[in-house]
C-alpha cells in the first residue's frame, strides 16, 4: 500500500468501476482535451435533458440542474462519486480528473421553460456536483444559465464552495432585488491547512468568507453551510464557523454531518489514513457512531444529522453558536410569480 499523501487532489487511490468488464484507455476518446498545466481531462457530452427532480423531502427544492459531472474540487467525503460509475469512471481518481460538461444545458433550460407543463419553482445550481468548479472558468455554462433564468424570472438557488460566483454579480444582483436568488456558501473548515488537504481544489477559506461578504454587500441573500461536518476533525469548529459566517453578513448557517456512502467510504478511508495518519481511526470510529455502526447513511430524515450521543452534542453546539451569533430566522421564499415566457409575454400585449 502506498501511504504518501498527494498533494492537490482529494481521492488518493484508484478504484474499479463496477459497471465496467474492463478498464478503458481514455485515448478512445477522440474529443477529450488536456490542460497543459492541469491533469484533468475535459469530455464533452450532448444529454437530453437538464433539469432533474430531487425526490427527496430533506432537501428545500424539488429540481436540480447540473452543469458538469465530475468535479475537480476533490472533496474526498462527496456524495455525488458514485454517480461517476454511470458514465463509465471510477469513484475516486477519475470523479475529479475526469470532468464532463454539459454545452447545450442552457439551450435544454430554455426548452424546459417554454414547456407550457412547467409551473414556476426554484431550481437549484448544483444538486450534484459544482457549478463553479474550475472547469465553469473554461466553459462558462453556469453564467449562461444564469442568464436564461435571468430573462425567464426563474428563481434559483446556487450551492458552492468556489469564490467564482462573484464573477456573475452583475446578473445576480438584479435577480437579487426581485427575490430571484440565494446563494448557499459552503464553508467547512477555517482552518486552511484542513481545506487543503480535504477539499484541495476548492476556493481557500478566505476567498470564501469574501464571497460571502461581497454577496452580502451587494444585496444578494447568501448562507453559509457547514457540510459536511466531520467529527474528530471539524466539529470543534462549530461556533468559530457560525461566527464567522455570520460576521461576513450570512443571513443564516445550517449544518450537515458527514456521511459516507457505498464506495465514497473506500475513498474517505484510504484518504484519511494518508492526509491525517494520527487521527484517522478516531474520525472513523466517530463517524460510524453516528450512524448505527456503518459509515454512511441513506435514509431521509436521519443521514443528514446522523443520530447517537456525538450527533446530539454536535446539534447542542450548533444550536448555542447559532443562538449566539446568528439567531435562526425563516427564509424569505424566492419569488416564482414573476416567472414569464418572454415571447408570450409581447403577444400578451394584443
Amino acid at each position: 500500500m502506498n501511504n504518501q499523501f498527494q498533494k492537490g487532489r482529494g481521492a488518493q487511490n484508484k478504484l474499479h468501476n463496477k459497471f465496467n468488464a474492463i478498464e478503458l484507455d481514455e485515448t478512445y476518446f477522440e474529443d477529450v482535451e488536456y490542460d497543459e498545466t492541469n491533469p484533468t481531462v475535459y469530455k464533452k457530452v450532448f444529454p437530453k435533458s437538464i433539469v432533474n427532480k430531487i425526490p427527496s423531502f430533506d432537501i428545500p427544492v424539488n429540481w436540480g440542474i447540473n452543469p458538469y459531472q465530475g468535479c475537480e474540487h476533490g472533496c474526498t467525503y462527496c456524495y455525488a462519486r458514485p454517480t461517476h460509475e454511470y458514465w463509465g469512471y471510477n469513484a475516486a481518481n477519475e470523479f475529479e480528473q475526469v470532468v464532463l460538461y454539459k454545452p447545450n444545458a442552457p439551450e435544454l433550460l430554455r426548452k424546459w421553460f417554454e414547456k407550457k407543463s412547467w409551473k414556476p419553482e426554484t431550481i437549484m445550481l448544483s444538486g450534484n456536483t459544482d457549478c463553479y468548479q474550475p472547469a465553469e472558468r473554461k466553459f462558462g455554462i453556469t453564467r449562461e444559465l444564469l442568464q436564461v433564468f435571468s430573462e425567464y424570472q426563474n428563481p434559483v438557488g446556487i450551492i458552492t464552495k468556489n469564490a467564482l460566483v462573484l464573477r456573475d454579480l452583475d446578473i445576480l444582483q438584479p435577480m437579487a432585488e426581485k427575490n430571484l436568488v440565494r446563494v448557499v456558501i459552503s464553508l467547512t473548515t477555517l482552518v486552511e491547512e484542513t481545506r487543503r488537504k480535504l477539499e484541495p481544489r476548492t476556493s481557500s477559506v478566505k476567498m470564501r468568507l469574501k464571497a460571502i461578504k461581497a454577496l452580502s454587500e451587494n444585496g444578494i441573500p447568501v448562507v453559509a453551510q457547514m457540510g459536511p461536518v466531520i467529527p474528530g476533525l471539524t466539529d470543534y469548529e462549530i461556533p468559530n464557523v457560525v461566527k464567522a459566517a455570520a460576521e461576513n453578513g450570512a443571513e443564516a448557517v445550517s449544518y450537515i454531518m458527514v456521511r459516507l456512502n457505498g464506495v465514497v467510504a473506500t475513498v474517505f478511508e484510504d484518504w484519511v489514513h494518508k492526509a491525517f495518519p494520527e487521527k484517522a481511526e478516531r474520525i472513523l470510529s466517530n463517524i460510524k457512531a453516528m450512524h448505527g455502526g456503518q459509515m454512511g447513511e441513506t435514509q431521509m430524515g436521519k443521514r443528514m444529522k446522523g443520530e447517537g450521543h456525538f450527533a446530539e452534542i454536535c446539534s447542542q453546539l450548533f444550536k448555542k453558536a447559532q443562538a449566539k451569533y446568528l439567531p435562526k430566522k425563516e427564509l424569505k421564499k424566492l419569488d416564482a410569480d414573476l416567472f414569464k415566457r418572454p415571447e408570450s409575454g409581447q403577444l400578451g400585449l394584443f
